[in-house]
């Protein structure tokens, strides 16, 4: 990829940290990256917009004692970095002082993760994912006669390295990484009904991309909403989706997080070692996984990624933490300290959250769910749900569920309940998982739900 080179990265990793610790800083850490990223937008066979960046900065966090500063700068020059450190250690020397504040132990070498850089990534010119995105259209346009346009096809790819130097070990770390996805909603249409539908794809490279099945699948589900009325308010047998099964695991995993616990905004504050989910699922934050876009040799912090149990055998086994929230707890760092950019310092966020497939088909959970609602969509999670207490309520779309079998569509209607009691009616999992990349990376099979409340007509 262009850009800083490793060398380059570590180099300006390092002399940062001298500058912060010569400033004044007792300790400091450094965040450095460089990224290309490209993104193609596709509408009726035509480039709506193509755009490519590159960009590299640092972030440095110092400390004077328990008290911390952070600034960042895109200046790699000798004099852009001195007053970047000299910034720092000006902030940290003016913050409150904090008992946990402080540089994350060394905590051992960096975890091996093989496959996280796709060199095919650089291969590929504009010209040909252009041509990804089109095809991608062309997919969704070939599924059905009844599929009238697409609102966009979309490729999306980033290209990147990382370094992180601090005062406390001799040598910078680093690594690279790439990550891609496509995606389309496609439009499908009959008489004066119109309904939408979603594919997309997730890989390293774009080469790793299949754009007739993202297509396709945006096509077909658009179609099969064709007709759909609201269903009648009743609590019944759920299947959810993949997609909806990722979007209530990704709020697990964020309520999972330590800051959210200490806070007490999170329904599973003091319920370390409860029994409250299903033997059926079975969730882990897995920072190593290979396939795992939000895998990494270590976190935001230098800690080594790890793969941590969060719920197995219906009992909630650990929380997530960064080196503060730690600290605070008396725990030790599960390596989950994550950085959106060079822009901010780390966070407590989940790394991959995995969900252990069971061994029945999509179509064998439909059966054995009997009657009820395939949940193929929500919308609103995120603010349909109560941080503190769980519960929520949503819209959703999908299809009935008659006989052990896919009946017709339903939409305009909500799903509601405590999430809590969701884990805890998990009766099976699917034996077929993907990776979800829409808020957060998720790999997660459809899920059967023994009950849930309807609200329709």
């Amino acid at each position: 990829m262009s850009g800083e080179g490793p060398a380059d990265l570590a180099a300006a990793a390092g002399r940062a940290v001298e500058a912060a610790v010569s400033a004044g800083a007792s300790d400091a850490e450094v965040w450095a990256e460089s990224t290309r990223e490209r993104e193609v937008r596709v509408h009726a066979g035509e480039v709506e917009s193509l755009t490519q960046a590159t960009g590299h900065g640092i972030g440095v966090r110092a400390w004077i004692g328990a008290r911390t500063g952070y600034a960042y700068g895109t200046d790699l020059s000798d004099e852009g970095i001195r007053q970047l450190g000299a910034g720092a250690a000006e902030l940290a020397g003016l913050a409150d002082e904090d008992e946990h504040a402080g540089p994350a132990d060394p905590g051992g070498d960096p975890a091996t993760v093989e496959g996280l850089r796709d060199p095919e990534i650089s291969a590929w010119s504009a010209e040909r994912v252009v041509e990804l995105a089109k095809a991608v259209e062309r997919g969704a346009l070939d599924e059905d006669d009844r599929v009238s346009s697409v609102e966009q096809a979309v490729y999306v790819d980033v290209d990147g390295r990382v370094a992180l130097a601090t005062s406390l070990r001799d040598e910078p770390l680093g690594y690279e990484a790439s990550s891609c996805y496509a995606y389309t909603q496609a439009m499908a249409g009959a008489a004066d009904d119109r309904q939408t539908g979603l594919g997309f794809g997730v890989g390293r490279s774009p080469a790793s991309l299949d754009p007739e099945v993202i297509g396709r699948e945006a096509g077909a589900e658009a179609v099969s909403m064709l007709g759909s009325s609201k269903p009648a308010s009743r609590s019944c047998p759920a299947v959810l989706a993949d997609t909806v099964a990722a979007s209530f695991a990704g709020f697990v995993g964020g309520a999972l997080c330590a800051d959210s616990i200490q806070r007490g905004r999170s329904p599973f504050a003091g319920r370390l070692g409860q029994e409250l989910a299903s033997t059926a699922l079975v969730l882990t934050d897995d920072g190593l996984d290979p396939d795992g876009l939000s895998s990494a040799p270590f976190d935001g912090e230098g800690t080594p990624c790890r793969r941590t149990p969060l719920i197995e055998g219906g009992r909630l086994l650990a929380y997530l933490h960064d080196t503060y929230t730690a600290r605070r707890e008396g725990a030790s760092p599960t390596g989950n300290a994550f950085r959106s950019s060079y822009r901010s310092a780390p966070s407590v966020s989940t790394s991959n959250l995995v969900v252990k497939p069971g061994a029945g088909t999509l179509e064998e959970l439909v059966a054995e769910a009997e009657a009820g609602v395939f949940v193929t969509d929500v919308a609103g999670l995120h603010s349909g749900v109560n941080p503190v207490t769980g519960q929520f309520s949503v819209g959703a779309s999908g299809r009935l569920i008659k006989g052990g079998e896919l009946a017709e569509p339903v939409r305009e209607f909500t799903i509601a309940g405590d999430l809590v009691e969701l884990l805890a009616s998990i009766r099976s999992c699917g034996g077929h998982s993907r990776w979800i990349p829409f808020g957060g990376s998720v790999k997660t099979p459809p899920l059967l739900v023994a009950e849930l409340a309807i609200g329709g007509t």
